[in-house]
C-alpha cells in the first residue's frame, strides 16, 4: 500500500481536531426515512446492551406514542424528570437541560433531535440542548428522521409536497461520529402504520392519504441511504488523508474531469455528466492553472466559463494551481480517491509528441490504479499544450528600468569600491537582478544579469576597464555568477507568476 507522511499543517490540523473530539462528548444519530422505521426502538436496544457492560446511561426522552415494545425496553433505565414549563396558563413538559447537566451521566438518550422546544426553555431547539450536552463531554443517542436535514428541505417538499418546519442543521450530522441506518422497507412500514405501531388510530388514515404514500416513502428511504453513503464517504476520506494514504480505494465511483480553454472541452465536459449519471457517481470539475500557462484575457474566460458549465450541470467544481499541471491532477485525484479521469485529447504527428511532450500519454503512464478516459477532440481540445500559450511583448519600458537599476547598482559598486570585498560588489549586481525579476518578464532579466556581468568585468576586474585578464578564475567566477543571476532571475519570475 502506497502512503505518503501528511503535511505538518495537515498533521497540526488533525491533532486540535483530534483533542476537541476528545474532550466532546460521542454523538450517534439513528437515521430513518419516516417515522415508525425503529429508531427509538434500536436505540434502547443499543442502550441496554451498553447499560449491561455497567455503563451509567439515564433516558432524558424517549417517545413511546403507546406503544408497548418502547415501554418494555424503557423499564429498568433512570428516567431524567421532564421540566415544568408555564405558557399561557397551561403547564408543559420539556426536557430539562440542566437536570441532565447536573445528572452527569455518561451516556444520555434523547429522542426526536429535530423537536421545537416549548417557549421558555433555555434553547428553542432540542438539537442545541444537544450539543451543550456534548460540549460538557457527555455521550448522546439521539434520533432523526431525513425529511428534518436542513439541506434536503426543499427536496422533501417536491416529493412529499409538505413542507417540513422542524429542521436540524448539516452540521450536526457532521458532529456525529456515528449515523447508523434504520431501515425498513415502504410496505413493511405502512403494514406497521395499519397496525397501529406508528399512530394512534385517528391519525392513521390521515398519515396514508399525505405523508405515509409508498411512492413517498421509496424516495426518502433512497434519500436516508445516500446520506449515510456520504457520510460514511466522508469519513473514508478524512481517514486517507490523516494516514497520507495515496493508493485509491475504489469503495465507490468518483469522476474528475479535465476542463481548459478549449472549444471543444464542454464537450468532454457534458461526456463526464453522462458517465457520472450512468454510474450514479459524484464527479468533480478541475482547472489547473500554472505559471508556465500564459493564457490570454479571451482564453482565461473561456476556462472560466466551461468551469461553470461543469458546476451548472452538477459538478463539484476546483481551480488547482500549480507548477506542473500533470503532478497538480494526480495529487488531486489520489486525495479525493478518484477511480476515473477524463480528458480530451487531440492527433498530433509523433515527432511533435516526442519532441514536446503529451499530457494525456504522460497521465496514462503515471495515474495506476485510476481509470483514464480519453475524449477525442480537435485542436482546441488539448487544453493545457503549449499552443495555447499566449506569446506576450516585453514593453519597451521594462528595458529602460533595467538599465537604470544596472547603473545605479554600478554607481553604488563605484562608491564601495576598494572599501569591501569584490563578493560584495557581485552580491549588489544579484540584488539588481532580483529586483528586475519581480517584473516578471524573461527579456529584462536576462539583460540584467548579461550587462551586469559585463560591466563588473570592465570596471571592477583587474586590470580594469579591460574585458581581458591574465588569469583564468575571474572568468569562472564570472559565469558561475552569470548562472547564478539566470536561475535567481527566473526562479523569481516563476514565484511572481504563482502568486499572480
Amino acid at each position: 500500500m502506497e502512503k505518503q507522511r501528511p503535511s505538518p499543517d495537515k498533521f497540526l490540523k488533525q491533532a486540535k481536531e483530534e483533542e476537541i473530539q476528545e474532550k466532546r462528548g460521542k454523538l450517534k444519530i439513528y437515521l430513518g426515512a419516516a417515522p415508525g422505521v425503529g429508531k427509538t426502538y434500536s436505540m434502547l436496544q443499543d442502550a441496554q446492551a451498553k447499560r449491561a457492560q455497567g455503563l451509567d446511561i439515564v433516558v432524558g426522552v424517549a417517545e413511546a406514542h403507546g406503544r408497548k415494545e418502547i415501554l418494555d425496553l424503557i423499564k429498568g433505565f433512570e428516567i431524567l424528570p421532564p421540566g415544568k414549563l408555564e405558557y399561557h396558563g397551561k403547564q408543559l413538559s420539556e426536557f430539562d437541560l440542566n437536570a441532565a447537566l447536573k445528572r452527569n451521566p455518561a451516556l444520555i438518550l434523547i429522542d426526536e433531535l429535530a423537536h421545537t422546544n416549548a417557549p421558555g426553555s433555555l434553547h428553542a431547539k432540542r438539537w442545541q440542548d444537544i450539543k451543550e450536552i456534548l460540549d460538557r463531554g457527555i455521550d448522546v443517542y439521539t434520533t432523526l428522521n431525513v425529511q428534518h436535514i436542513e439541506s434536503l428541505n426543499d427536496i422533501i417538499a417536491q416529493i412529499t409536497r409538505i413542507h417540513v418546519r422542524e429542521t436540524v442543521p448539516d452540521f450536526m450530522l457532521e458532529l456525529a461520529d456515528t449515523i447508523e441506518l434504520v431501515d425498513l422497507a415502504p410496505d413493511d412500514l405502512i403494514k406497521r402504520l395499519q397496525e397501529g405501531k406508528v399512530y394512534i388510530p385517528e391519525q392513521i388514515e390521515l398519515a396514508k392519504q399525505n405523508f405515509f404514500r409508498k411512492g413517498n416513502l421509496a424516495s426518502l428511504r433512497e434519500l436516508a441511504l445516500r446520506v449515510t453513503a456520504d457520510r460514511v464517504d466522508a469519513q473514508l476520506l478524512l481517514y486517507r488523508q490523516g494516514q497520507g494514504i495515496k493508493h485509491i480505494w475504489p469503495a465507490t465511483e468518483r469522476i474528475l474531469v479535465c476542463v481548459g480553454p478549449g472549444a471543444r472541452t464542454p464537450k468532454i465536459i457534458r461526456a463526464a455528466r453522462r458517465m457520472a449519471s450512468r454510474l450514479q457517481s459524484e464527479w468533480i470539475a478541475v482547472y489547473v492553472e500554472t505559471p508556465k500557462l500564459n493564457l490570454s484575457e479571451d482564453e482565461h474566460n473561456k476556462a472560466i466559463q466551461n468551469i461553470r458549465l461543469a458546476e451548472q450541470l452538477g459538478a463539484e467544481t476546483n481551480i488547482l494551481y500549480g507548477t506542473e499541471v500533470l503532478k497538480e491532477i494526480l495529487n488531486f485525484a489520489r486525495e479525493r480517491n478518484v477511480t476515473k479521469i477524463v480528458i480530451g485529447k487531440r492527433i498530433r504527428t509523433r515527432w511533435k509528441d516526442r519532441i514536446f511532450g503529451n499530457l494525456v500519454d504522460e497521465l496514462v503512464r503515471n495515474s495506476g490504479e485510476i481509470d483514464i478516459y480519453i475524449i477525442h477532440g480537435s485542436e482546441e481540445v488539448a487544453p493545457f499544450h503549449k499552443k495555447h500559450y499566449k506569446k506576450t511583448t516585453t514593453p519597451f519600458k521594462y528595458y529602460i528600468y533595467t538599465i537604470g537599476i544596472v547603473i545605479i547598482a554600478t554607481a553604488i559598486n563605484f562608491l564601495f569600491y576598494g572599501h569591501c570585498r569584490s563578493s560584495i560588489l557581485v552580491l549588489n549586481y544579484i540584488l539588481g537582478i532580483v529586483i528586475v525579476a519581480l517584473y516578471g518578464r524573461s527579456g529584462p532579466s536576462i539583460l540584467a544579469a548579461v550587462s551586469s556581468i559585463l560591466l563588473y568585468d570592465f570596471l571592477f576586474v583587474s586590470p580594469r576597464f579591460s574585458f581581458v585578464t591574465e588569469e583564468s578564475h575571474p572568468y569562472i567566477s564570472m559565469i558561475l555568477m552569470l548562472i547564478i543571476s539566470l536561475i535567481i532571475g527566473h526562479l523569481t519570475i516563476i514565484s511572481r507568476k504563482q502568486a499572480e
